[in-house]
């Protein structure tokens, strides 16, 4: 009886084992990218650079992806012209700054596990030449490569009011 019960316990667990999709919050890879966005908004390019794959590609509203190097030129020049720069997210009295998590695909293609982080936020910023807030909301998805990396990144948000400051900012700056 001791076997039958000891036996019956072995496939009861085995049967609540997590299978196929899980999406998590609080792992490592969804606090890694806590921590990236931390570094992103403290203007530290080489804490980002630290989580990238040196192949990074990025797709910013696009199939074409930007490189490494055009990337941060971007965000160097979001800093020039922006401050400060936050992420919100939530409603009312709780701001989570970002939504954030990881979901891990066991059979992705070639039949290869997939991880993939995704994040949601309101991307909030201030020009520094003319006041002007503006807030974008935003959603970037990271895929991980086998060494913990982040190997692409999508990004979906409309970027034309951003860009247009930064723009406005350069040529400010080109004629002083």
């Amino acid at each position: 009886m001791k076997k039958i019960i000891l036996i019956f316990t072995i496939f009861l667990m085995i049967g609540c084992a997590p299978t196929g999709v899980q999406v998590t919050f609080d792992d490592e890879k969804s606090n890694a990218i806590r921590a990236h966005f931390q570094n992103y908004l403290n203007n530290d390019m080489d804490g980002l650079k630290s989580l990238w794959s040196s192949d990074l590609q990025v797709f910013a509203n696009s199939t074409e992806p930007v490189t490494l190097d055009e990337l941060v030129v971007l965000l160097q020049a979001q800093h020039a012209t922006f401050d400060p720069i936050t992420m919100s997210w939530g409603n009312g009295d709780e701001d989570l700054g970002q939504w954030v998590e990881t979901t891990n695909y066991p059979d992705g293609p070639a039949n290869d596990a997939v991880t993939v982080t995704q994040t949601w936020f309101t991307w909030n910023a201030t020009s520094k030449l003319t006041g002007e807030t503006i807030n974008l909301p935003a959603h970037i998805s990271f895929l991980w490569n086998e060494d913990g990396k982040i190997s692409q990144e999508y990004h979906h948000y409309d970027t034309g009011e951003m860009m247009a400051a930064i723009e406005a900012a350069q040529a400010a700056a080109a004629v002083e």
